[in-house]
């Protein structure tokens, strides 16, 4: 089964895994509101693919305005997002997921198969 990131996060908060508030946005007029709906700024712009890699190809950016969400989901929406898990073709990226910004003192990542 393969989820994108906004899924497994709502998993995650359904067994009470603390998890940053985010929405889904399948528009640039969703994206601004979802922005809107957290409530403060910065917020992540996030592309939804099946792939990893997904910031270091363009796909995860920071916005600190309304403006700059409009403008980074424009950009994102319909892009073909090229990582090292798509392979030279990308992936259209149909979805995005703005979530709440947080102070990062370290990152992990977990994989489970």
């Amino acid at each position: 089964m393969k989820i994108h990131e906004y899924q497994a996060k709502q998993l995650f908060a359904q067994y009470q895994v603390p998890v940053p508030a985010g929405r889904p946005a399948f528009s640039v007029a969703e994206a601004v509101a979802a922005a809107d709906e957290l409530g403060g700024y910065p917020v992540v712009v996030k592309a939804q693919i099946h792939a990893g890699g997904r910031g270091k190809g363009g796909g995860v950016k920071l916005a600190h305005s309304p403006e700059e969400v409009e403008t980074l989901a424009t950009q994102m929406l319909g892009m073909t997002l090229v990582t090292h898990q798509t392979g030279p073709e990308g992936r259209i990226v149909k979805k995005l997921f703005i979530e709440a910004g947080q102070q990062i003192a370290k990152e992990l990542y977990l994989s489970l198969l």
